[in-house]
């Protein structure tokens, strides 16, 4: 069961619970049993299983319950607690210090992703503000620097290697040191992928461990393997000191329930996620928000976050455009860019109370995706006078030679480029509301795509979710 499949399973027994004319034993039993059946089709431990079942009943006595009291909201409560338990190693995560050099080691098993979760981890930190820098010391997979390097030049991000040092102590050593004499805050070491077997793998990754000595040491594990990702951090743990955990390829797999229970049970915190290929698929993770999410609950304030990073407000000149009634298509284009900075549409929806991972189809994502994409290839065929014109319908309408220089220059038809800006011309009508508060439901209603507004249950349905935003 993919996590997607566990989170409607649960969604179902809380629904049917919520929908219950009478909460009683019965009632609850017939709760607690679907939800543990989801967990053991996650792949969840047996024992954690019963567990929780066992809590959640000894923590919920109707007999003794206040006449009054929500009973749906005390079992959910319930639930809630003992599955933020599941995964909780009660584990403080180790955090780098800013304005100076902080040394990570990334460790693994073979096929892990962990390559890529080192340039998403550095990009994610140069994203906001750090300085950071990769070191490939994987000298025994072919290939693995001309993978780093792909990486990292795609990324932007410094990167040191070898292709004809064949000792990886050594290139991890002159990696640290020559990004250190730099100052670089954030200096990320990937190492060998290895096998428990491996004992010679497991005595190099000693070895470089011993002479880098990293601030924290990231061990990098595979959802799809479930719960034996427990047996793997322990190998790991009793040979280097395992700061932290990152688990990847969480979007895709059935045992995402077996890795994050099981890895929690080792008591080594995890970070990060990775929720698929691209390299902003990568997010922080934290227990209750993820719970949230989990539940249908969203995650208000890690889209507030979100919103916050991309500094929206900071736009000073925007804003102040705006007051005075002007939204070019320069303007719509920048904004799109700070859409697409947000992350997959997936992921946003998923942190919106009221929706999950399963909200939104991969299918309808790639979509809206392709058809932003679409519009900013079209304004990219424009000039500076019809991307800064404050009438640009006018401006086409008026000079129609001007539709067929950018329908060769983007490669679409005349109709593309006009439903760009027929969509331009409502979207700064809108845009322009929100300097306030009221415009801003209207203007998430027309950047929504229509699909994905329907699944909202339409404009009450968004009206609905911005007051309990408010």
């Amino acid at each position: 069961m993919v996590l997607a499949d566990l989170s409607r399973s649960l969604r179902l027994a809380l629904g049917k619970l919520s929908n219950a004319s009478i909460i009683n034993e019965q009632v609850l039993n017939e709760t607690l049993t679907e939800i543990c059946r989801a967990l053991l089709e996650a792949d969840v431990n047996v024992q954690l299983v019963k567990q929780l079942r066992e809590n959640v009943r000894q923590s919920i006595n109707f007999e003794e319950t206040a006449v009054g009291l929500n009973k749906y909201r005390l079992v959910k409560s319930a639930v809630v607690k003992e599955l933020i338990r599941l995964i909780d190693p009660e584990v403080k995560p180790w955090q780098p210090v800013k304005n100076k050099p902080n040394i990570i080691m990334f460790v693994g098993l073979q096929g892990s992703g962990k390559t890529t979760t080192c340039t998403k981890y550095a990009y994610h930190y140069m994203k906001r503000g750090w300085k950071t820098a990769l070191v490939c010391a994987d000298t025994f997979r072919a290939g693995a620097f001309d993978q780093l390097k792909q990486n990292a030049t795609k990324a932007r991000i410094p990167f040191y290697g070898s292709y004809t040092e064949s000792d990886p102590l050594v290139i991890a050593m002159e990696g640290v040191e020559t990004f250190r004499k730099d100052n670089f805050e954030l200096i990320i070491v990937d190492t060998s992928g290895r096998h428990a077997q491996e004992e010679s793998l497991f005595e190099e990754m000693l070895q470089i461990s011993n002479g880098i000595q990293p601030d924290n040491v990231i061990f990098v594990m595979d959802a799809s393997i479930g719960q034996a990702c427990q047996l793997q951090a322990k190998a790991f743990k009793s040979k280097v000191n395992i700061g932290s955990v990152i688990i990847t390829k969480l979007d895709s797999h059935a045992k995402g329930g077996g890795a994050l229970s099981a890895v929690a049970a080792t008591k080594s915190p995890i970070t990060f996620i990775g929720t698929g290929e691209h390299i902003d698929d990568f997010e922080p993770f934290k227990i209750e928000p993820f719970i949230s999410k989990l539940l249908g609950g969203g995650d208000v304030p890690g889209l507030i976050k979100k919103i916050d990073e991309l500094e929206l407000k900071d736009n000073k000149e925007l804003i102040e455009k705006l007051k005075h009634g002007q939204f070019t298509l320069r303007d719509m284009y920048e904004q799109f860019q700070n859409l697409m900075k947000m992350g997959s549409f997936g992921q946003i929806m998923s942190m919106i109370p009221g929706f999950s991972t399963d909200s939104i189809s991969k299918h309808g994502e790639q979509e809206s995706q392709a058809r932003l994409k679409k519009m900013m290839c079209i304004m990219d065929s424009m000039n500076d006078n019809e991307l800064d014109h404050s009438d640009v319908a006018k401006l086409f309408k008026t000079q129609s030679g001007r539709y067929a220089r950018v329908v060769r220059g983007a490669g679409v038809s005349i109709r593309d480029v006009q439903d760009l800006i027929t969509q331009y011309s409502k979207f700064a009508v809108m845009v322009k509301k929100m300097v306030n508060m009221k415009g801003l439901k209207n203007t998430m209603t027309n950047l929504i795509d229509p699909r994905m507004l329907q699944q909202m249950g339409g404009a009450s349905g968004l009206q609905a979710m911005m007051r309990q935003f408010q």
